[in-house]
């Protein structure tokens, strides 16, 4: 399992190195009915879809659109319902407690198992806060559905308790032997417990509570509108929402529940024309995995069961072969290297279909449907033909040591570039005579605004980038944004890249540059 996981983060690396990006451009036009602003998007000229792919056809557009009417031709209303998710499983826990709480998945799992076997609660003693938290069922038993009915009904009323309660499918070969992760008892919500817990056991407990409440209410109401607007051959489209009835959404807020708010239009009414705004973009590789995402990914390929996704992702970086940076998993040199050994020695060991195929198998010898027997015999004897065969022709690997321009300070010898647990760190080579380490940071080529030294790529103790001049302590300078080999016509401060574009911003006197127009370099 951890070298499936290894062979995706692998891929992607791949396929982020290798991606091209395509410049488009898109056209947004600042419109006004009455006083009231909104914004419309670019769609078609006339029935034809509009692809923008450089700055000249976008100022072609731009061209047609001189002293053109906006006149809003079609507006579409419809009301549609938003239901509420499932109760957490373990994989939707650990991706929500990622994104809402950006708690990595082992810590998710850590305060998840101190909920479940009981915390203090006063007068009430030990009391486990939440069921089971190893599950990919999200199912829950009538008693607890029952009971988060009444306590939506106490609490917020009729209107928000469904006549059906909802029911929740498992996805794949889930397990039934577990419920859901939910609160032991609905009633129990997160303000009365608050006391009694640390800041992340409340926050990931509410988590639970809300998620599992709201799973038991009735749809949030939407009001979702769409608005064509002719300007000359061109069509721009404008969109928006209002939610009607908050339904589940009184209890759990989620990201994409936000509201565009368009003011009341008409058709056949002429808008005013504020401004229109040519944007440039480019397409973008899909991102490094996350830890959250990764999770996903080996569900959704039945990779993994609840129980060992913490430690698919634990074992993957502690071993080397995967870095975080930031929030993002990397591959190091050495995950590369195993994973290409592995390709090419033990292919079924990191073909993704050969091992859910497996877990459907071992599935199948716990609920007594096979016997272990065969299915151990079937796959050991190709791999130990494969094994035997790889350790005649595999030589013993290293990696290749990069020598950098530092020389230790205890014998004098150039110091190397290893990789280690939490990524690269200079050592001395005269290792173990001379025992003298010291971290490793990339050299930007900037040089400092104060001092003149280098401005290298450092790590907070969160794992955070940041970047600092390489005389601290004696200079203190640092900055959380990238910095650029170009200077600021203004100021002279040096400017940084923001943004997934990368667009270059002076973070002294607040003005944007475009990359080919930048002015001069900073390299030292």
């Amino acid at each position: 399992m951890q070298s499936v996981a290894v062979r995706l983060i692998c891929d992607r690396e791949q396929e982020i190195r290798e991606f091209q990006p395509r410049e488009y451009w898109i056209i947004t036009a600042h419109l006004q009915s009455g006083r009231k602003p909104f914004e419309a998007k670019l769609l078609s000229r006339g029935k034809e879809k509009i692809d923008l792919e450089d700055e000249s056809a976008a100022r072609n557009v731009l061209n047609g659109l001189q002293g053109a009417s906006y006149l809003v031709v079609k507006i579409i209303s419809r009301q549609r319902k938003r239901r509420p998710q499932a109760p957490f499983t373990t994989s939707t826990l650990q991706q929500e407690a990622a994104g809402v709480l950006n708690f990595p998945v082992r810590k998710t799992m850590q305060i998840a198992q101190q909920l479940y076997e009981g915390l203090d609660m006063g007068k009430e003693g030990a009391v486990g806060l939440i069921t089971y938290m190893r599950t990919d069922s999200p199912q829950i038993s009538e008693q607890a559905r029952q009971a988060a009915r009444d306590f939506i009904l106490d609490t917020y009323g009729p209107d928000y308790v469904p006549s059906l309660p909802p029911v929740y499918k498992s996805t794949g070969r889930a397990q039934e032997a577990h419920e859901a992760i939910r609160p032991t008892l609905a009633e129990r919500s997160p303000d009365k417990v608050k006391s009694f817990l640390s800041r992340d056991q409340h926050r990931l407990y509410k988590l639970i509570w809300e998620r599992f409440i709201a799973s038991q209410m009735n749809p949030a109401v939407m009001d979702a509108t769409t608005v064509d607007i002719q300007a000359g051959e061109y069509l721009f489209r404008a969109s928006g929402s209002v939610v009607r009835f908050p339904g589940f959404l009184k209890v759990y807020k989620e990201k994409e529940a936000t509201e565009t708010v368009l003011p009341e239009l008409h058709e056949g009414e002429l808008l005013t024309l504020v401004d229109l705004d040519p944007a440039q973009h480019f397409t973008q590789p899909s991102p490094r995995y996350t830890e959250a995402a990764l999770v996903k990914m080996l569900e959704e390929k039945g990779i993994g069961r609840p129980s060992t996704y913490a430690t698919i992702i634990e074992t993957i970086q502690s071993r080397g072969y995967v870095v975080k940076q930031e929030k993002n998993l990397a591959p190091t040199e050495l995950g590369f290297i195993v994973d290409d050994l592995l390709k090419d020695y033990f292919p079924q060991i990191v073909d993704v279909k050969f091992t859910a195929s497996m877990e459907e198998k071992l599935d199948e010898v716990e609920e007594g449907g096979t016997a272990w027997q065969s299915i151990v015999e079937e796959f050991y004897q190709p791999f130990e033909e494969n094994l035997e065969h790889a350790e005649r022709v595999i030589e013993n690997i290293s990696l290749a040591e990069e020598q950098s321009e530092e020389k230790c300070p205890k014998c004098g010898r150039y110091l190397t570039i290893k990789q280690g647990r939490y990524g690269k760190f200079l050592a001395c080579p005269g290792f173990p005579e001379c025992r003298h380490t010291k971290p490793y940071y990339e050299r930007t080529g900037v040089s400092c605004p104060r001092c003149g030294g280098m401005i290298v790529e450092r790590r907070s103790r969160q794992g955070r980038r940041f970047y600092g001049c390489s005389n601290y302590p004696d200079c203190d300078f640092s900055t959380w944004d990238e910095p650029s080999p170009h200077n600021c016509p203004d100021c002279g401060n040096f400017l940084v890249y923001t943004g997934r574009e990368r667009r270059l911003f002076c973070s002294n006197c607040n003005k944007k540059f475009e990359e080919e127009t930048a002015p001069d370099e900073n390299r030292t």
